[in-house]
């Protein structure tokens, strides 16, 4: 079929199947009554899934909703650290770089632990509204904490606040915790072709 042959929908049918499109999605917000707080998690090999995160955080704090992120692995300061100050928000970074720079598991076990205890903090305070645990996914595959005590935090958490976590290799577990699971897929990559991370885009 080239393009002659294509032909486009007339006004009528176009708004005859719009209109069918619109039904369906009424129907389906209707029936979509329940109204609570949701566990997030933002995973996979591609990128893009802390700067999704703090999207929702950005979202959040202008809601007014007061909100705190644990950074776990990454350290030193970041633009979107700087971009988002606000009042109504706490930002907590722990880490203390990857784990193939730091080469210590000793200290990176500590300073997960460290996070963790901000993390509980956050997540058992009923004043907070949003928690981002970045890079969480890491720690876990790494058995750095306990998958079991992490879930248990999850579930006990004070009411009405949304959490998210990011990082590759969500364990199952999380998963099937979560109430809504992004996995970001790599298409591709610039660094594959040997061109380094760029300001605004990496950092």
């Amino acid at each position: 079929m080239n393009a002659a042959d294509h032909q486009l929908p007339t006004e009528a049918e176009h708004q005859a199947r719009m209109q069918a499109v619109q039904t369906k999605m009424h129907a389906k917000i209707a029936a979509a009554r329940e109204k609570r707080d949701l566990l997030i998690v933002h995973t996979g090999a591609g990128k893009g899934k802390s700067t999704a995160a703090f999207g929702l955080l950005a979202r959040n704090l202008g809601h007014g909703r007061t909100s705190v992120v644990v950074q776990f692995v990454k350290s030193g300061d970041s633009a979107i650290a700087r971009a988002l100050r606000h009042p109504r928000l706490t930002w907590h970074r722990t880490g203390q770089g990857f784990t193939w720079d730091t080469q210590n598991r000793a200290a990176d076990i500590a300073a997960c632990r460290k996070g963790w205890d901000l993390a509980c903090a956050a997540l058992a305070d009923p004043a907070v509204k949003f928690v981002l645990l970045d890079e969480l996914n890491i720690v876990l595959a790494y058995d750095y904490l306990p998958l079991a005590e992490v879930l248990a935090a999850l579930r006990a958490r004070a009411p009405g606040k949304h959490v998210v976590i990011t990082g590759r290799g969500a364990p199952a577990d999380l998963i099937a915790a979560a109430d809504l699971v992004t996995e970001m897929t790599e298409v591709k990559h610039p660094f594959k072709s040997g061109v380094k991370a760029q300001v605004g885009v990496e950092f």
